[in-house]
């Protein structure tokens, strides 16, 4: 009698004989962890499904309700002393600072969660100075700034504008006499927020029927968190001031130099269409002089060349490392959201493509993102010289990168507890709404008629957008006298 009597013999298939030798056929396996890349494929569907929340023609009311809000708030401010400009235009990001939309530092940053503080979240980029104009002289001052950094000098500017801004600048004065003013990230945050305080207070001396409820407004270092009750739902707004450029920065030339894998599929134009100028400094670099060059505008534009599967894996190793690696705040989302556009560069688009294919690309972005720690090294990916890692300590690098072999060693279970979370979030929106519904809280649609109620075509092409298109360049272009009639533009479609 044979000793192997009771075991399961795996079964061989016909493709699977050569020479008269019986291959196993065995379930495709994760070399590292062991387990199975279907039932990881499986776990990332799952999580997809809900983290991805669809919204009815209610909710997309209470969207829509939420930003116009938002917009003739802004649309007051610009009145209070004529700073912002008249026409400006805004980028909506759906998703908030903390989701890496933007690459900012979260070490000021409140602790704020789904389900618990907000239903939605939204980045909104605000242009306090917008250089579109290609005759206005502009200085960006590099000589003091780390990489990917710069001070901003309205030395070339008309005296209005230095009139306009001189108490959000600061001075230094030059050997010849002359005084060179400096854009200000911290003075100019300081004016925004106590503009949108005073405006915020102004709106709730007059309280309209259906208006937001304004639940919480909160200074997260140069970052104004405005979170809005509408009906049952709860918008984060994350409000940056920015500087607005059009063209493309002469440090970032070399990059358009190279290969990518948006090549063919949109147009250089629409890749270098606009850059701009974030709150935020470099490890060494000084507060209130210092602005960081951001891309988020070219950063929509790439999203349309990223393929589902891959935006699924990182958003399932998105929501892993911001549970993982909150403390120290060494490691922003934005870290790997520049590791994916690096792996979009260097894999073949042909790989990526493949649907079944979300399991592998977690494995790897995990992978990467641990190889960038153990290094110390994250190239931004649009100026590659800026290391954005550089200032992490070999302890912080270290922890980090022994928690993610954790992951990597049970991918599954991470998953599992990430999924979770997700339910979690939604069941406390849910509860919120179906209180909300109970208790009667006012909503768009209690108001009796108004000349603006919005209509139901409005909610359903809402509902599109914001289901079909997270994360589009929104730019919106506002008249203060008319604030109720907002024309706006998400890519190249206009509305």
């Amino acid at each position: 009698m044979s000793r192997y009597i009771g075991l399961k013999i795996p079964t061989a298939t016909p493709s699977s004989t050569n020479n008269n030798k019986i291959i196993p056929s065995y379930p495709e396996l994760d070399f590292r962890s062991g387990a199975r890349i279907e039932d990881l494929n499986r776990l990332i569907q799952e999580f997809s499904k809900h983290d991805q929340r669809e919204y009815d023609d209610q909710r997309a009311l209470e969207i829509h309700t939420a930003k116009d809000f938002i917009f003739s708030m802004l649309g007051m401010v610009q009145k209070l002393d004529q700073k912002l400009p008249v026409a400006n235009e805004y980028l909506l990001l759906s998703g908030g600072v903390r989701e890496g939309v933007v690459d900012m530092d979260l070490d000021e940053l409140g602790v704020y969660a789904r389900g618990t503080d907000y239903d939605m979240d939204f980045t909104l980029l605000v242009p306090a100075l917008k250089l579109h104009d290609r005759n206005q002289p502009v200085t960006l001052d590099m000589r003091h700034s780390a990489l990917c950094h710069s001070w901003l000098s309205l030395r070339l500017f008309d005296e209005g504008t230095i009139n306009k801004w001189k108490d959000c600048c600061t001075m230094v004065d030059h050997i010849n006499g002359a005084t060179n003013y400096f854009f200000s990230p911290t003075l100019v945050a300081d004016w925004f927020y106590e503009s949108i305080s005073v405006v915020l207070v102004e709106i709730q001396k007059k309280p309209q029927r259906g208006m937001p409820r304004v639940e919480k407004v909160e200074r997260n270092g140069t970052i104004i968190s405005v979170i809005l009750g509408v009906g049952s739902s709860r918008m984060l707004y994350d409000i940056l001031p920015v500087v607005s450029f059009k063209g493309w920065p002469a440090v970032a030339q070399s990059w358009l130099m190279e290969n990518h894998f948006w090549d063919g599929k949109i147009t250089e134009e629409e890749v270098i269409s606009g850059f701009y100028l974030v709150p935020a400094c470099s490890h060494k670099g000084r507060k209130e002089n210092e602005w960081r060059l951001s891309f988020a505008r070219s950063e929509v534009q790439l999203k349309k060349c990223i393929s589902a599967s891959l935006m699924q894996a990182y958003q399932a190793c998105k929501a892993i490392i911001i549970k993982l690696l909150s403390r120290p705040k060494a490691i922003s989302p934005y870290h790997l959201r520049s590791m994916m556009l690096w792996a979009c560069d260097r894999l073949p688009a042909t790989y990526l493509s493949q649907e079944d294919f979300s399991a592998h690309f977690l494995l790897g972005l995990i992978d990467d993102l641990q190889n960038c720690l153990v290094n110390k090294m994250c190239p931004n990916y649009f100026i590659p010289q800026c290391n954005m890692l550089e200032h992490l300590s070999d302890e912080t690098a270290m922890l980090h990168a022994r928690k993610l072999s954790s992951v990597r060693s049970d991918p599954a279970e991470h998953l599992r507890t990430t999924i979770e979370h997700a339910k979690a979030a939604n069941r406390l929106t849910l509860d919120l709404h179906w209180r909300g519904s109970a208790s009667n809280l006012p909503s768009p649609q209690s108001d009796a008629g108004g000349e603006h109620q919005p209509d139901d075509r409005l909610a359903k092409k809402l509902q599109q957008l914001v289901t079909e298109n997270p994360g589009k360049s929104i730019s919106v272009f506002i008249n203060p006298d008319d604030v109720t009639r907002p024309h706006f533009r998400i890519d190249d479609k206009f509305f």
